[in-house]
């Protein structure tokens, strides 16, 4: 068993947390191939991002109560063997409508990961140290975003769009076996009452009622929703309005990504000297510029999609400063509660995530204007928000 504290321990949760990204990255460059093999519109199958991100919501719902009481490890290979069946359902639809359902319970089974992960890391760490913890992780599990597209576009070009769920199948997989052989369990208190949907809705409503984790949590959900209005929107705009390649996107779509990477590993040096408000004021800012370069971009009508990725790199080197941070802020007050705070968060983050991409998705044709206004807002009211809250967060 990995001991905690160790690097190995580290990578091992970065690896699970990569599992959101990897999902969705990796297909993005097959989007337009599965719009013609399944012959539906490329609306319809924007609908395939929509659905694993509500299912991903979903399943938040569960494995933190569940987690809270019997333990990480085995509601974490749950999960893994339920996205594992969810992903070979994907890799062999014959039609988009089982491909929709398919993803939906394939993002049921990859909220475990990134729950529990977090809800791990609460388990060992608090502060500014679990601030850290969650910067590292962050900076090895951005490798995923970065590149998941350029895998996914050599494996469309080759093999054509089933290759990556097959892919995925075999990720998890490999996953199941170390975490069955390696992954210790860290939860020191469970809960004694039996879950219930009552005990759960009252565990979720007094997290709620605390004003730093709102607080939090709304600069969470705000810069969250902007990256996924990018990721439902790059594949049309770039593809469509700026004519890359799937395999030109995906090696464009990971320098972007690339940026994230950038702002965690600056997150895991700075932040015990900075703390987490400012490693957060610093991101939020981040987000702002980003969201203001990549609209004044598409306002100025420049040709290359390469500017619009640039502006993009700026916005999720924010994310890579801020959300680690005000991760570990969200979760500081629940020693306890760990699991059914992280399930929170994840929930309402990944609920107006969902409800974003859909909205994004329905109304791009050949602008990138719906995609862009979304990132604009969202960066612009992250950095408000870490300024009007500063006073909650702190008591």
């Amino acid at each position: 068993m990995l001991r905690p504290g160790t690097l190995a321990l580290t990578f091992l949760l970065a690896m699970l947390s990569a599992f959101g990204p990897l999902s969705i990255d990796m297909y993005l460059p097959s989007l337009p191939d599965i719009a013609h093999v399944l012959g539906s519109p490329i609306t319809r199958v924007q609908l395939t991002v929509s659905s694993y991100l509500i299912g991903f919501a979903f399943g938040q719902v569960f494995y933190g109560p569940f987690s809270d009481r019997h333990g990480r490890r085995p509601v974490l290979l749950a999960a893994l063997a339920l996205y594992f069946a969810g992903t070979l359902i994907c890799a062999a639809a014959q039609s988009l409508e089982v491909l929709i359902a398919a993803r939906f319970f394939q993002g049921v089974g990859g909220a475990g990961s990134i729950v529990l992960t977090r809800a791990i890391v609460r388990d060992l760490y608090s502060g500014v140290r679990a601030g850290r913890e969650l910067s590292l992780m962050g900076s090895i599990s951005a490798f995923a975003p970065i590149v998941a597209p350029m895998i996914g576009g050599l494996l469309q070009d080759a093999f054509g769009w089933r290759a990556s769920f097959f892919a995925m199948g075999v990720a998890a997989a490999l996953a199941s076996i170390v975490v069955g052989r390696l992954l210790p369990e860290t939860l020191r208190y469970r809960v004694g009452e039996p879950i219930s949907l009552g005990r759960m809705i009252r565990g979720y409503g007094s997290v709620l009622r605390h004003g730093g984790f709102s607080a939090y949590l709304v600069i969470l959900t705000l810069s969250y929703a902007g990256l996924f209005a990018w990721i439902a929107g790059a594949p049309v705009v770039l593809q469509t309005v700026y004519g890359l390649s799937p395999v030109a996107f995906g090696f464009t779509f990971a320098i972007g990504a690339a940026g994230y990477l950038t702002g965690a590993t600056m997150a895991a040096r700075l932040v015990l000297r900075l703390g987490l408000d400012r490693m957060i004021g610093l991101g939020t800012a981040s987000l702002a510029a980003g969201g203001l370069a990549a609209a004044a971009i598409v306002a100025a009508h420049v040709p290359y999609g390469a500017w619009l990725v640039a502006a993009m790199a700026f916005y999720l080197a924010g994310m890579g400063l801020a959300m680690p941070q005000a991760m570990a802020g969200a979760l500081t007050p629940f020693p306890d509660r760990a699991g059914t705070a992280a399930s929170l968060m994840g929930l309402v983050q990944q609920t107006v995530a969902a409800a974003v991409a859909g909205a994004v998705g329905n109304y791009l044709g050949d602008s990138a204007w719906p995609m862009v206004s979304v990132i604009l807002a969202m960066g612009c009211l992250s950095f408000v928000s870490w300024a009007f809250t500063r006073r909650l967060r702190a008591r």
